[in-house]
């Protein structure tokens, strides 16, 4: 086990003054390196017999290898990827429906060539990445058979991936599914029927190599059954809003015009906020991924893995507020994953410096000998021990292994034993002592002063540390604790995050990296294995910026009262977005390419070769974007092909700090270290890039990384690279990848949404707002309108307010917004309700979400409107207009030690004061309404009715706020009643002494005088 590297860094600039006009020169694209490399699956096109290069498309001589252009024959749609021209057939191809008898080669000496399958004398075996994905992706997608494509390959996979791929089957089953392979070949005339015999195990090779060359993914759109409708009626409803707001407009209420004003502005507001929210869901896909051709694939017997390395980073600040047990459980399930443990490396970000930590991570190294092998033996899930021992399943379902049950009532022993380890550290870390924390080996805890410290790095297990209990090699853990000093902005969480990303671009510098909260474990230990059948796409993973997974949650009741579980965004949204330029990056559960957080644009496509002769002279010479002297220095192991579009070194250091390290790093797509460096340069050099000077003059948070602006990082981040014309992927498993903890009760869960909101906010306030950020960029359309809903929805909170607050002024005054209308009009009323109403049930109909999931939605909309929302807009404009930033502070009440207690804490907050206000204002406008009505007879029903059934809308969508504030026991806190009747009451009367709706009288006032004349 490495020792503790703690070494103080004195501050780095970026680069010098003079070149600062290179800041904004935006690095290169990312381009392919091979030219004679297939477009599809990556490998080399090869030549033909008569020694020319093979060229699939004689129209534009789009390059496809040999077998890319047989599996688009036999399984795709037969045309080039290209420019859609169908291909015609080459000497010694299959024949397939449709080709004709003056297609190119054809004859006798042809017909030997039929039935390619038999003859084995070409060597296949380099082509092994094909994918059924153009680069242009604008070509109907071929239909995917599980049989394999109709090419020859040849070569064994036996072994591990053979035995792994024949285990999920009976004998009975793998003979029957590579029969059926065979049919098909026969089908297509590639074998013949009495050749079938005599070499089973051959066969079973091929059909395993067909499999591994099919593609890793596909995209299922949603049936046309289900999504046609639901566009229809979008369409009809936008129509109807137009009909009823054009009503709305010319039929005033000339009897109470400031409340018929307010609410038509505000139904306006309402209108335009639904049109943001509904069209960026109007090509909503799921995606299927193949996880067995990734391992046929990438990891085959007697050759290297050739699965990608992945960096995993786990984000913490104060241990006391974060459990560390949680966060133990969280490392735990990463160092268990099911991916090569040479390419898994963990890295825990501690921006609290907090030694409580530090020791637990010593003991979950520790644990985590025992653990890891404990799960891969036995295949357990979740690896998470806290919710894998907590869980109420049938634990000894498929589990066949005899020691099976010895060994998990030993292991959960262990586990307890850990855990009272941990609480035991936790209770010693209550009471700091007045010299500070100490070390085992008796020096100074470093981070004493939490706002004054040096960086601070210390690597657990991996290659050089302990191995597990049976003698195997762990994943590398690293505990990373940024430099902190007076005077430095640290961007909180951004700050920390890019951290992290050069931390372990110098020791480990992975090309993908997944990231987590302390608190989201991983629930699928194949969840790395599903991005990489996105990412490692030889073609549509070079264009992906991240691959996001959805958020789930344990410990929510099953009622979901605070819609927790934001079942309609992810569910319903996500996969909108899904199917126009990528879902928006939501903070955790997301694996990035390190390429596009380092800024660069993505890969290019090749143009379409012009079809016309050029035979005019070019006369504009080609300029080189730097000089070559500037690029040979620092870049002699580079070719002088690449020199050339490689920035200068000077405009790296401006752009990425100066640590040649990490410059170098940069430059390696793929991953690894550079040559010639050691364990304990790289740790120096790790500490050097945590420094708190480092990325000042450089462009950290302005273009790289995570970006700067807003506690919302992670819409920001994402927004970036979605301008620069990156793609991203929503990836669905049937089981769910990550599960995390979410705030149940109240008041937690509306100071979650206060901070959301709030970042929305300061994101609509920076240069980087979507209203007019990137407009030149490659952000599509639909893509811009959902982030441009993503920090303008708080606002919505002001009309929301003031439309809770109609009903009750109307009952109280007995006014109304809408005048009596005729029967036309009441049409489109009725038009507009049954629009809503079937624009839900088709959405629902699509996304399989249910009905409570969208009510529990619709209601906490309305409360977390009304009130954090509301917070949001007015804090948010204080901040970035006045400077003043201000807090709201939550205090807690004790809990029931009952399933779902924590539902129950009261918070006191003042967040709370708006909704109840509101709940109070219209249950006394239906009190007084209904005393009105019987008061003046049976005229005064039929008006009545419209009033309460607003003033009940209200109500119902606040019901689970009320039933918050009543708890368990039905008793609401003095302070929260006493601030509501207050304010209830003086809105109450000043209304009634002001009345505005009164006619004022101008002349005398002429009273009875009580006498009989």
């Amino acid at each position: 086990m490495a020792g503790i590297a703690v070494v103080p860094r004195s501050f780095h600039s970026g680069g010098d003054d003079d070149d600062h006009d290179n800041l904004q020169q935006r690095p290169p694209t990312r381009h392919s390196a091979a030219p004679k490399a297939c477009r599809v699956c990556g490998d080399e096109i090869g030549v033909k017999e008569d020694g020319a290069p093979f060229v699939a498309c004689h129209v534009c001589g789009f390059p496809v290898c040999r077998p890319c252009y047989e599996y688009e024959r036999s399984d795709g749609n037969q045309c080039c990827p290209q420019c859609n021209t169908r291909y015609k057939r080459h000497r010694g191809s299959p024949r397939v429906p449709g080709d004709h008898e003056d297609d190119d080669f054809h004859g006798a000496d042809d017909f030997d060539d039929e039935f390619p399958i038999k003859h084995h004398n070409q060597d296949e075996s380099n082509h092994q990445d094909v994918a059924a994905h153009s680069e242009n992706r604008d070509y109907v997608q071929p239909q995917l058979h599980t049989g394999g494509p109709a090419f020859s390959s040849t070569g064994s996979v036996a072994g591990k991936d053979l035995e792994a791929e024949r285990e999920a089957y009976s004998n009975a089953e793998w003979t029957e599914r590579v029969e059926k392979w065979k049919m098909r070949q026969e089908k297509r005339g590639l074998v013949s029927k009495d050749d079938g015999g005599g070499n089973d195990q051959g066969e079973e090779d091929e059909y395993l190599m067909a499999e591994a060359r099919q593609p890793l993914w596909r995209k299922v759109p949603m049936p046309s059954s289900r999504v046609n409708p639901y566009r229809i009626v979008i369409i009809l409803r936008l129509i109807i809003l137009c009909f009823f707001f054009r009503f709305r407009i010319l039929t005033p209420a000339y009897d109470a015009m400031p409340l018929w004003g307010i609410s038509v502005v505000c139904e306006i507001w309402f209108a335009l906020s639904w049109i943001l929210d509904q069209f960026p869901k109007w090509f909503p896909i799921n995606r299927e991924t193949y996880l067995d051709r990734l391992s046929l694939r990438f990891e085959r017997e007697g050759e290297p893995n050739k699965l990608a390395p992945v960096d995993f980073f786990v984000s913490t600040v104060d241990p006391l507020k974060e459990p560390p047990i949680i966060t133990a459980n969280t490392v735990l399930s990463i160092l268990a994953v099911d991916y090569p443990v040479d390419k898994v490396s963990c890295y825990v970000s501690d921006d609290g410096a907090s030694m409580l930590l530090f020791d637990t991570l010593s003991e979950t190294a520790e644990f985590a000998r025992r653990w890891v092998p404990f799960c891969k033996k036995h295949n357990v899930e979740p690896r998470a021990p806290e919710f894998y021992f907590s869980q109420k399943i049938d634990y000894l379902k498929d589990k066949v292994h005899p020691n099976f049950v010895k060994e998990r009532r030993a292991m959960k022993r262990e586990y307890e034993e850990f855990k009272v380890t941990i609480n035991a550290l936790v209770a010693k870390a209550q009471k700091k002592p007045e010299e500070g924390w100490v070390m085992q080996d008796g020096t100074p805890w470093p981070g004493n002063n939490t706002r004054d410290h040096p960086g601070m790095i210390q690597v657990y297990l991996g290659s050089e540390g302990a191995l597990d209990v049976e003698g195997k090699e762990l994943p590398r853990l690293v505990y990373v604790s940024r430099e902190k000093r007076p005077g430095y902005s640290h961007h909180k969480k951004a700050g920390a995050m890019n951290a992290l990303i050069r931390v372990s671009a110098v020791l480990t510098n992975a090309p993908f990296m997944l990231n987590l909260d302390c608190d989201h474990y991983l629930n699928n230990c194949k969840a790395a294995r599903e991005a990489m059948c996105f990412l490692m796409d030889p073609q549509f993973g070079k264009k992906l910026c991240y691959v996001q997974f959805p958020q789930r949650f344990d410990g929510i009741d099953r009622h979901d009262r605070y819609a927790n579980r934001n079942v309609v965004f992810f569910d319903i949204n996500m996969k909108g977005l899904d199917g126009i330029q990528g879902p928006v990056y939501v903070g955790t559960g997301c694996v990035f390419n390190r390429q596009a957080l380092y800024g660069y644009d993505p890969p290019v496509s090749e143009k379409r070769p012009k079809m016309t002769c050029d035979c005019w002279p070019s006369w504009k010479g080609s300029i080189p974007a730097f000089e070559l002297e500037e690029i040979e220095e620092g870049l002699e192991g580079y070719e002088e092909l690449e020199k050339s579009s490689l920035m200068s070194q000077k405009n790296f250091e401006k752009r990425f700090g100066q640590s040649p390290v990490f410059i170098a790093s940069t430059l390696m797509e793929e991953g690894g270290l550079p040559e010639g460096t050691t364990s304990s340069s790289l740790i120096k050099e790790a500490i050097h890039v945590i420094s708190c000077g480092y990325e000042e003059k450089t462009e950290w948070g302005k273009e790289v990384g995570w970006i700067y602006g807003s506690v919302t990082e992670d819409i920001l981040t994402g927004f970036k690279m979605h301008c620069r014309g990156w793609k991203s992927v929503y990836c669905c498993p049937e089981r769910a990848a990550f599960r995390g903890s979410a705030p149940i009760n109240l008041s937690d869960r509306l100071h979650q949404v206060l901070r959301w909101a709030l970042g929305s906010i300061e994101i609509f306030m920076s240069h980087h707002c979507p209203l007019w950020y990137g407009w030149g960029g490659k952000l599509k359309f639909l893509q811009r309108l959902a982030y441009i809903n993503t920090v303008v929805y708080p606002f919505t909170s002001i009309p929301l307010l003031a439309y809770c607050t109609i009903p009750a002024v109307c009952l109280l005054t007995g006014k109304f917004i809408i005048p009596t209308i005729s029967n036309l009009a009441s049409i489109w009323f009725l038009a507009l309700f049954l629009s809503i109403i079937a624009t839900s049930v088709l959405e629902l109909r699509w996304s399989g979400v249910s009905i409570e999931d969208l009510w529990r939605n619709e209601q906490f909309w309305v409360i977390g409107g009304v009130s954090a929302h509301l917070f949001a807009v007015f804090q948010g404009l204080l901040k970035v207009l006045g400077g003043v930033d201000t807090n709201f502070t939550v205090t807690s009440k004790a809990a029931d030690d009952t399933e779902f207690g924590d539902l129950y804490i009261f918070k006191w907050t003042t967040l709370l004061i708006p909704p109840t206000t509101l709940i109070i204002l219209n249950l006394v406008g239906v009190v007084a309404g209904v005393s009105d009505a019987i008061n003046n007879g049976y005229g005064s029903w039929g008006p009545l009715f419209g009033k309460l059934f607003f003033a009940f809308w209200v109500i119902v969508h606040l019901y689970p706020f009320l039933k918050g504030l009543m708890g368990r026991q039905n008793r609401t806190p003095t302070i929260v009643v006493l601030w509501s009747i207050l304010l209830a009451s003086i809105f109450s009367l000043v209304w009634v002494r002001i009345d505005p709706f009164l006619p004022k009288q101008t002349g005398p006032i002429l009273k009875q005088c009580g006498v009989e004349c």
